[in-house]
């Protein structure tokens, strides 16, 4: 038989055991309702930015590539380039601030009147936020979430005969690593949607290139003109200049490469050059190797080519003096030339005599 007390004790301890599993059971359910409870929110800005630098440095996802042995540019790049651009902007603005960044990307133009369509190149700002290659695309952040909508024209027949179907929204977002892609023509309905909050704020691009003296140009659309009361023009042309200044580590990696095929496209060129070749030739040897070799398709200035007296002028190449002197015996070249891929350029210089050896006096000014 067992004692009253070993009875009691082994009571007390069956019901402690229960309490404790109990305690444990209900603890776990309030978690797991909690979590739950939770929406299921986007990834912190810091989060984001981690994983882009993460994937910038393993090459994981979507990359731009011209294929072969050209370089692979991570879009998570541009990833990382819009999460700092919204902690920039949070952190000049109250850091609970809502809104949107609006970007418009650069238009397909035609030469005068003809139907000619000159090779398309990015606007700078917006290939550095969201890495676009196509024209006439938008692009939106959301503050302070920093998720990405892309905004992408969607042609007709016509369109379709002489360029292509549109990919769909879906490959572009692919394409791209962005969060989100819709038609060009639901633009003003998103934008209404992000602005109920009587505080939040429309940024727009605005600012003066103190280089060339040009007005950066706003996003426009029919219908903008209704937000004019909303609208911040100031504080997005401050904060992605300043930042644009500053490369981030994928970046100087791609400008690494750019300089490399521009570095050995200058020496092919040397090796070329000789007495009786025309500039332009030096000029068309560089192109076609930085773009058979790199797939470098765009210069990143116009190639000055300027051989004898011509260096004297600095902008050598334009439209006035198009590289088209005849290279002489004893004619020093100066070879101011750089490509440029996806949108990130090169720009190196370099002086040698035409004919290979340097008199004493060009070798005297030259060391």
């Amino acid at each position: 038989s067992v004692s009253p007390s070993v009875s009691m004790k082994r009571l007390l301890y069956t019901i402690e055991t229960h309490l404790i599993y109990f305690f444990l059971s209900f603890s776990l359910i309030i978690s797991v309702a909690s979590a739950l409870a939770k929406p299921l929110g986007m990834p912190s800005l810091a989060d984001k930015r981690a994983t882009a630098e993460f994937s910038c440095t393993a090459c994981d996802g979507p990359f731009y590539s011209q294929g072969l042995e050209t370089y692979r540019v991570p879009m998570a790049l541009y990833e990382l380039n819009r999460a700092r651009l919204v902690e920039a902007m949070l952190s000049k603005l109250d850091k609970t601030n809502t809104g949107i960044i609006l970007l418009q990307g650069g238009k397909q133009t035609t030469r005068y009147d003809t139907d000619h369509e000159p090779i398309f190149r990015q606007e700078s700002y917006f290939h550095w936020t969201f890495g676009v290659s196509e024209s006439d695309v938008y692009g939106a952040i959301s503050l302070p979430s920093g998720n990405a909508t892309l905004f992408v024209p969607r042609h007709g027949l016509d369109y379709e005969i002489f360029c292509g179907k549109d990919p769909s929204c879906g490959m572009v977002r692919d394409k791209y690593g962005v969060e989100e892609v819709l038609p060009l023509e639901q633009l003003s309905e998103y934008v209404t949607s992000q602005l109920y909050q009587s505080d939040s704020r429309l940024h727009v691009l605005s600012g003066l290139n103190t280089d060339s003296g040009n007005i950066a140009t706003p996003a426009s659309y029919d219908g903008i003109e209704n937000y004019a009361s909303k609208m911040d023009s100031e504080t997005l042309f401050s904060c992605i200049a300043e930042l644009r200044v500053f490369k981030t580590k994928p970046e100087v990696d791609v400008m690494r490469y750019t300089n490399w095929v521009s570095s050995m496209a200058h020496t092919e060129v040397m090796r070329s050059c000789k007495v009786g070749m025309m500039e332009y030739q030096l000029e068309s040897l560089f192109q076609h190797h930085t773009y058979t070799h790199g797939g470098c398709r765009h210069m990143s200035y116009t190639c000055i080519c300027a051989c004898g007296p011509n260096p004297a002028v600095l902008h050598y190449g334009h439209a006035g003096a198009p590289n088209n002197r005849l290279l002489e015996e004893g004619d020093m070249a100066l070879l101011d030339m750089g490509a440029e891929y996806h949108c990130y350029a090169s720009d190196i210089t370099c002086s040698f005599p035409v004919n290979g050896e340097f008199s004493s006096d060009q070798k005297s000014v030259y060391e």
